[in-house]
């Protein structure tokens, strides 16, 4: 019997470069690199060191956890905040399933999530408030420890995802008298709505029309175009003036309140240019591919769903993380029309005769929410993208 020799592949030896072995490599390995990175901290230094005094010795922050609810849910009654905080335990709990079951990007997700919620039990709120806090971190962890290794939770999981945003509106919302309006809801949480509500409809609304622009049917392909064009052509905020004022008029039957409106608005705005994104990744596949899946007895539908789009969606996930990131700031613009969202909410605080003159703070901390959330989306695409290989070959 003839032996076999099997080699054993070697990887190449780990980075275990220190920091000072870092910095000493990437920022001090030449005299010019010493000399320009040298440079550049001091004029960091002087550039930050008025904002820097001014945040720690001038700036009055006391107004931050004045308002803190405020900016949290808007004029959301206080009696009925437990509505807030069930939607928020649903998806504690459907986050600590997925960290249990694939680990990865949502273990991370999950572990910062809970320390955020520690941090927020330590902070001098309300006794009530730090108790729902602490219930969250236990839903995570509950969930967790139940969803891990059991593969079996997969399709239940994924359909618990795809059931949560309409209980979590139910939640919020609520039935008759007893529930709350949505002209109550504000703050964060509205701009969180509004950001969900346009990234999850928008995404398969744009992928849609993309595939119609890419018909070989004129009458489809032209209808598709001209929507696309048209809505690309106009800025957001004339979209939402429109769907605000002229809603009402062509649809005097129907009682569409504002927010919902805008909700329409911002996702055939985000579905246009989800669209062209979506096009860009569908143009970059060989015809070659289409012609393997036909010869291999593949209709149009299946070469679609099966080869086509999942490779075009992988090569657009920047570009479509960037649209995401941009709705994400867009829906600041509701503010303009009269919703109360979070930057509304800032604006409300700094008209307040009890906090005059504090804008920079108020404003500052709005900017922090902000960057906070599309950087966690930034982080996500690229841990995505390092998982899926783009970019390397």
């Amino acid at each position: 019997m003839e032996e076999r020799e099997f080699t054993q592949e070697i990887k190449p030896p780990a980075n275990t470069k220190g920091a000072a072995q870092w910095l000493k490599g990437n920022l001090f390995n030449t005299w010019y690199n010493a000399l320009l990175t040298c440079l550049a901290l001091v004029l960091l230094f002087f550039a930050f060191k008025g904002l820097l005094i001014w945040a720690f010795t001038e700036a009055k922050w006391g107004v931050i956890p004045a308002n803190f609810r405020l900016f949290m849910v808007g004029s959301y009654p206080q009696e009925q905040i437990w509505r807030v905080w069930n939607a928020i335990y649903i998806l504690s709990v459907l986050i600590g399933l997925s960290a249990g079951l694939w680990g990865g990007l949502v273990l991370r997700f999950a572990v910062v999530l809970s320390g955020v919620w520690f941090i927020s039990a330590l902070l001098p709120f309300e006794l009530a408030t730090r108790g729902w806090c602490l219930g969250a971190i236990a839903m995570i962890a509950v969930s967790f420890f139940l969803g891990r290794g059991r593969v079996g939770l997969r399709p239940w999981i994924l359909g618990g995802w795809i059931l949560s945003f309409p209980v979590i509106m139910v939640v919020l919302r609520g039935f008759g008298e007893n529930g709350v309006l949505t002209s109550n809801w504000g703050g964060l949480l509205l701009t969180l709505i509004l950001a969900v509500v346009g990234i999850v409809v928008s995404f398969p609304l744009g992928v849609f029309l993309a595939l119609c622009r890419q018909s070989n049917l004129p009458a489809i392909r032209w209808v598709s175009t001209t929507y696309i064009e048209t809505v690309r052509g106009v800025p957001l905020i004339t979209i939402l003036f429109m769907g605000n004022v002229l809603i009402p008029i062509f649809m005097p039957g129907l009682d569409i309140n504002q927010v919902l409106r805008m909700m329409l608005g911002i996702i055939f705005f985000a579905a246009a240019y989800m669209a062209e994104n979506v096009r860009g990744g569908l143009q970059g596949i060989p015809r070659g591919q289409h012609e393997a899946a036909q010869a291999v007895g593949l209709n149009y539908a299946q070469t679609t769903l099966f080869i086509v789009l999942p490779q075009a969606l992988r090569s657009v996930i920047p570009a479509i993380v960037g649209q995401f990131i941009a709705l994400f700031k867009d829906t600041s613009l509701v503010s303009i029309i009269g919703l109360i969202d979070l930057l509304g909410v800032a604006k409300s605080v700094i008209a307040n005769p009890d906090w005059l003159g504090l804008q920079a703070e108020v404003y500052l901390f709005a900017a922090v929410i902000y960057f906070v959330f599309c950087y966690a989306m930034s982080y996500t695409s690229q841990d995505i993208e390092t998982d899926l290989g783009v970019g390397k070959h």
